[in-house]
Formats: structure tokens, sequence, C-alpha cells
């Protein structure tokens, strides 16, 4: 039987910050911008949830709801590093770990028991591991099952352990929400809802037939994690071994909407870089480029166009990107823009002698910048192009540089 440890740092940046401003401790915070601004809550403080402020929501919606929370831009680099400082302390407890994203990670526990002890055990060692190397607290589920992992971890916040039992699983998930399935979102609970089903327990009792006959194969799934299995594509791989993402983007919304040029194609160049830098830390390289383009009024509308050979470069991303913003863009005011890496392959494909040795040498240079960008921070080290286009990066997307994501050996530049 396997054992799973799912580790869910607890309001991780709101709990950076406060190492580092000791004065918004016991206060309500909100992390992601100001409450002017046209962003969304990337994290609040459990003083902050308790007047309905939650991560996603809009700012200004969230200074509605709790005026007197502090509210706070984010410092991307810090959760990084404090992120690689509690990637750094799993590593001691299993060879196998997975950063499912900046602030929560699967451990792969099972045989450990000689070195660490009985999984609650183990936990409790980890839980203090944590706290007394890097001064955050994180709360962990202990499964057989990923899922089961995530979904204990959660009802185990702040700051707590809990361990499912094996075959107690149906017994624990039964009376939670449908909500608390990890994938399922508004729109299938609306639709579940609909159905009668409110709880998992609900769910569990459905003839697997039936929910694929309402939900396809995203049914069959629902029907397997509502008795705690790993269905679904998320738990395909073993842990540690995650598949590479399917697409790669990034996107920025402007603080007021503008049709300076000036403006706009600075910041292309430096959403383009940080797609390059992330297809390059997965080993990928991107046949296919779309740009994303939002107006004052809320239309929207991408544009993609495919690539004569696979790319991880910068400048041969950007020289896409422009081409297709100049031959779409109305002149209108811009709201939002974004630039997105698709058909992701694992190497270039053909290309003439001359284009490869020029390919090779970007890509080597680019690889000693993303060094740099490692030891530096991300905005250390930039496109001349680029060098206009600086924003406040979103604490809540995927960034690059997070510890254990990278291209396997033998996908190394």
């Amino acid at each position: 039987m396997k054992t799973i440890f799912h580790v869910d740092m607890d309001a991780f940046f709101v709990s950076v910050e406060r190492l580092f401003d000791p004065s918004l401790i016991g206060k309500p915070v909100v992390v992601g911008g100001q409450p002017n601004e046209r962003g969304v809550v990337s994290a609040a403080s459990y003083e902050a949830r308790k007047y309905g402020v939650h991560s996603a929501m809009p700012l200004r919606t969230a200074y509605k709801l709790c005026p007197q929370a502090t509210f706070v831009n984010g410092r991307p680099e810090r959760y990084r590093d404090c992120s690689k400082d509690v990637f750094r302390v799993l590593g001691r407890f299993s060879p196998r770990v997975e950063m499912a994203s900046i602030d929560e990670a699967y451990l792969e526990m099972t045989g450990t028991q000689r070195l660490h002890g009985r999984p609650l055990a183990a936990a409790h060692a980890l839980h203090e591991a944590v706290r007394r190397e890097t001064r955050l607290n994180c709360s962990i589920g202990i499964a057989a099952s990923r899922l089961v992992a995530k979904v204990s971890s959660d009802q185990a916040k702040p700051n707590g352990i809990l361990l499912v039992l094996p075959g107690q699983e149906a017994a624990f998930l039964g009376p939670l929400d449908v909500r608390r399935i990890p994938g399922v979102g508004k729109v299938t609970e609306k639709n579940l809802h609909a159905l009668g089903i409110r709880k998992v327990g609900d769910l569990a009792r459905l003839d697997e037939d039936f929910l694929e006959e309402k939900f396809g194969k995203w049914g069959l799934a629902l029907a397997g994690k509502s008795r705690g299995l790993d269905a679904g594509g998320w738990y395909d791989a073993e842990i540690g071994e995650a598949e590479d993402p399917k697409s790669i983007s990034h996107e920025h919304t402007f603080g007021e909407d503008t049709a300076d040029v000036e403006a706009l194609e600075p910041l292309l160049a430096r959403l383009t870089e940080m797609v390059a830098r992330r297809l390059r830390e997965h080993g990928l390289f991107a046949r296919t480029v779309q740009l994303k383009l939002r107006y004052s009024d809320f239309s929207t509308y991408t544009r993609a166009h495919t690539l004569d050979h696979a790319t991880q470069v910068d400048t041969e991303l950007l020289a896409e990107v422009r081409s297709l913003f100049h031959r779409n863009w109305t002149g209108r005011p811009v709201r939002l823009l974004g630039v997105h890496a698709g058909a992701l392959e694992h190497s270039e494909g053909q290309m003439s002698l001359l284009e490869q040795d020029k390919s090779d040498r970007w890509r080597k240079a680019l690889t000693a910048i993303d060094r740099l960008r490692d030891k530096y921070g991300e905005s250390s080290v930039s496109l001349a192009a680029g060098m206009k286009g600086r924003f406040r990066e979103r604490t809540h997307e995927n960034p690059a540089g997070l510890p254990g994501k990278g291209p396997k050996p033998d996908q190394e530049l």
C-alpha cells in the first residue's frame, strides 16, 4: 500500500511577507496588489478570509469586504526563494518530491518507514523541520492516494496533520461538498447540483455508466475520485515524473487601457521572454505562437501562427509575436496582452546547418542568462526590447524558476 504526503504551505505568500514585516502578524493581509488596481487577490491571511476575501477575487471587491486590510503588491522572487528552502527540507524525507505549485508538494513516502518511522511520526518530524528551517507553517495530508492526501491536507488547515487510513477513503470523502474534489470547479459543481449531487457520497453512489453519459470521460474520472482514487489526467504520471506542460503562456492586464505602441511592444517582449524562459526550463520547443488581445470593451481576440521549426529562442518567438500583433491590432486602446506557446516538442526538428549553428549559439547564450536569473532573480537580465516592458509579476501565475522543475537529464542543453 502506498503512503503519500501532500504538503501545503499555510497562506504562503502572506506568511513570507510576515517574515520580512512582522507588523503584519495578526492583521488582515491581502497579497496581489493595491485596492484601486485591476488585479486579483493572490492570497489572503486567515484574518482577511473571515470577511469573505479569497484568492482570485478582484482586488476592488476584496477592499469593499475588508477595507481595513493591508494590501501588499507581492514579491515573487521572495516566494521562489522560500519555496526552494521548503523543497530542500522535503528532499531529505523522500527522494521523490513533486512541487505541484510554488506552495504545495507531493512526497512518495512508501518504503521510508525504517528511515523516518510510521507515517504520522514522519509527518510530525517533517512538519517541525519545515517550521524550524523556514519559519513557515504547513499542513500535511497523508493517504494512499494523491487525491485523498490533497483533500486531507486542506481539511487539516491551518498548521495541522491529517491521516486517512487505507480503506477509510470513502467514509472520509463522503460528507464533503463535491467542490472539495480536485478538478471540480464552479461549472462542474453547478452541473452536479442540477442532478441533485451535493456531497461526494452522493457522487459515489451513482453508476459509472450514468456519469459517463452525463460527463463523458470526466464522468468516469469523477466516479474514481469519489472513491478516493487517483483518477484523471492530473495523476497519470508517478510522483516526481510529472508530464510536460501542454502549453505555456503569460499575460498582463494594464492598469489603464493604452494605445501607446511604445508601451505595448516592450510588454510583448517581456511576456515573450517569460514564455521562452519556461520553455527552456522544461526542455521544450514551441511550434505554435499565439497572441491574445483584449480591448477596452472586453472583446478578446486570439491569433496564432505555426512556425517552420520549433523554437525556444526569445528573439525568434518575439518576431512572430510582433508580426501577429501588428497584423491584428486595430489601433484601439488595449486592456490585456498575452503570449501563448503551443504544439510543444522536445526538439527543433530539421534545420539548415546555418540555422542550426545560429540557434545553438542563441540557446547557449540564453542558458547562461537563465543561470544568472536563477542566481540574481528573473528581472536581472532582459532583452533590450523588453526593458521598458517591466511590470509587477502576478504572484498567482505559474512562474519560472520553481524548485524541482526542469528538463530531464537527456533533454538538457
